[in-house]
């Protein structure tokens, strides 16, 4: 082979092998890049907040997350029953008193009585209603009636819950409807539940009752753990969207009570089965007995 011809051979292979050594060292990374474990994702607690204390002695048995802030749903009704009660008490209104049905009231919607616009209730039936079945409309009613107007009863509301404490919430509706800048803590709650039925135990007779039957509709408590849990007499249960499903639960064991707050479940039969554990921890811990609860017995249904 002529020498001219073998030196065209050689500089041929040269220029080829700069071509392709670059493709090859852009290759390289993407081989390494595959055996990059993936980021491993945030797992988000089935229950944002929790509080277990002994009403008893007022000790906190267990906390977790107790001030973190979220919307109060149907809870915020123990509040408008706090001053339903206190008006009661404080001889400005009786139970038998006839309360008007406004319109606005009627077509209140969530959980209702089916209230029927232009009729009337007692304001007795009214409060059952609130805590039995959590009647938005009720509480709608309620709040017009002794408040003048609605927006004058939350005034009330959040004038009550600075007297009690509760530095951490804020209420814009009676019944815990979803608002703009409505919020409060599991914190918060403990301090409404404890004064509530510290001042009107009383209260526990409506709470405990397991169903109410009003004008024919039956509806049961939105409180599943009554009559499932031994010693279960309260309270309140709530559930909104972006916060998800609350429960404000007290029992009481000999001369043991205790109150437990769970925050934000992901679903009602999980919050419904933590609180019941949250019990049995809480008695085992002040009695040393343990209250055995079957999971099977607590429904999950979608309530309130």
């Amino acid at each position: 082979m002529p020498r001219f011809a073998r030196l065209q051979i050689i500089l041929v292979v040269i220029i080829c092998l700069f071509l392709v050594a670059p493709v090859e060292a852009k290759k390289t990374p993407k081989k390494q890049n595959k055996s990059v474990a993936p980021k491993a994702k945030a797992v988000t607690p089935a229950i944002k907040s929790i509080v277990l204390m002994d009403m008893t002695t007022g000790k906190i048995l267990q906390s977790r997350d107790a001030n973190l802030a979220m919307q109060p749903a149907s809870i915020t009704k123990v509040l408008s029953l706090y001053i339903v009660y206190d008006t009661v008490y404080a001889g400005k209104a009786r139970w038998s008193d006839r309360v008007r049905i406004s319109p606005r009231a009627a077509r209140t919607g969530g959980t209702r009585m089916y209230l029927e616009p232009n009729t009337e209730a007692t304001l007795g039936e009214l409060v059952t209603g609130m805590a039995v079945v959590s009647a938005n409309d009720a509480s709608v009613a309620v709040a017009e009636h002794l408040g003048g107007t609605v927006e004058a009863f939350v005034e009330q509301m959040n004038i009550q819950a600075k007297k009690l404490g509760m530095t951490q919430s804020c209420f814009k509706t009676p019944n815990g409807l979803p608002a703009k800048g409505q919020y409060t803590t599991a914190t918060d709650i403990v301090k409404l539940s404890t004064a509530y039925l510290e001042r009107f135990p009383a209260s526990l007779t409506i709470h405990s009752m397991q169903k109410y039957t009003y004008h024919g509709i039956t509806q049961p408590n939105r409180n599943r753990l009554l009559g499932h849990y031994p010693g279960v007499d309260g309270l309140k249960t709530g559930y909104v969207g972006k916060a998800g499903w609350h429960i404000a639960v007290t029992a009481k064991h000999g001369d043991t009570r205790l109150l437990a707050v769970l925050m934000g479940a992901n679903n009602p039969k999980f919050r419904n089965k933590e609180a019941a554990r949250l019990l049995d921890k809480g008695f085992a811990m002040v009695d040393g007995k343990k209250a055995v609860v079957m999971e099977k017995t607590l429904p999950a249904g979608r309530l309130l």
